[in-house]
């Protein structure tokens, strides 16, 4: 079907009237005749009833005129963004972060880039499937753990920053005063625990399990974590990367050595300077920052 055939049937679908849905589209009654029989043809179904001169949807013209109309939103938008993209940037560079708070200064990042490249565009990508995305070729950047990002092939890494482990509280918890928490200081404590943690993490988990009196259940994900933690259910061992700089917790750093390693990866096929003076500037910020973050 095309644009014609999509406009002819909304329009008729909004007047049920062949004359004045023709005057509006500025073609001739046969012509839109014509327009709408095409289209019933090729979607082997009809949209529109017709007895005598009354002109009225059938069930599933109705429920196909609904759809089409969102399409037919989204398709002009997406016209639009692309000439408004084409009129402004030359380029564009996405980069894929499974979450905001992975580096929350990307906006910084992006801002001293376009000071210096005014005529590209980034796009960030968010969630847990751009690494998915990134080996499709559809993400230029991607932020990733260096366990996961080694095993890839035909790609460059760079080291980005190493995400230290940190106790979350309430504020009025009382080791929410402390400077460091040491897992002696978790005995006889409610500790929630999520399958899937990264191995740091699960190391750092397993050695306050070994505390006395230390009990543990579950919780699926980081925001049933911080639910829970204001509820007072329990406290949490949690990667500094997932701290959003709000002020409703405490982060305490937790006494250990482990670490998790993250980095920036790029395609080693893409020769673009841009991608990889954007890279260096989310490093450098990433220094500027770095007592600040993780």
């Amino acid at each position: 079907m095309n644009e014609k055939q999509i406009s002819s049937i909304i329009k008729l679908s909004e007047t049920l009237n062949y004359r004045a849905a023709a005057e509006e589209l500025f073609v001739s009654q046969p012509a839109l005749t014509y327009q709408i029989q095409a289209a019933e043809e090729e979607l082997g179904f009809a949209i529109f009833n017709h007895t005598g001169k009354k002109t009225s949807l059938t069930p599933a013209g109705e429920q196909f005129c609904s759809t089409l109309r969102l399409l037919q939103r989204q398709y002009r938008r997406a016209v639009e963004d692309g000439q408004n993209f084409s009129s402004k940037y030359s380029d564009n560079i996405t980069i894929g972060l499974p979450f905001r708070s992975a580096f929350r200064y990307l906006p910084e990042a992006m801002q001293e880039f376009m000071t210096k490249e005014p005529s590209i565009s980034i796009t960030p990508v968010f969630g847990i499937n751009v690494m998915e995305r990134y080996l499709q070729g559809q993400c230029d950047i991607l932020f990733g753990f260096a366990q996961n990002i080694n095993q890839l092939s035909e790609t460059i890494t760079y080291p980005f920053y190493k995400s230290r482990i940190y106790v979350i509280l309430r504020k009025d918890d009382p080791l929410a005063d402390k400077k460091i928490i040491k897992a002696e200081d978790l005995k006889n404590r409610e500790l929630m625990v999520g399958g899937g943690s990264p191995k740091p993490l699960y190391n750092a988990q397993q050695s306050v399990l070994d505390m006395p009196g230390v009990h543990s259940f579950n919780s699926p994900d980081h925001d049933t974590t911080l639910v829970n933690t204001a509820a007072g259910k329990g406290i949490a061992l949690s990667l500094g990367m997932l701290n959003d700089g709000s002020d409703d917790f405490a982060w305490i750093p937790f006494e250990t050595d482990e670490k998790l390693n993250c980095v920036l990866c790029k395609h080693i096929n893409d020769k673009r300077k841009a991608v990889t003076s954007f890279i260096r500037i989310l490093m450098d910020i990433q220094k500027k920052h770095e007592k600040e973050l993780w």
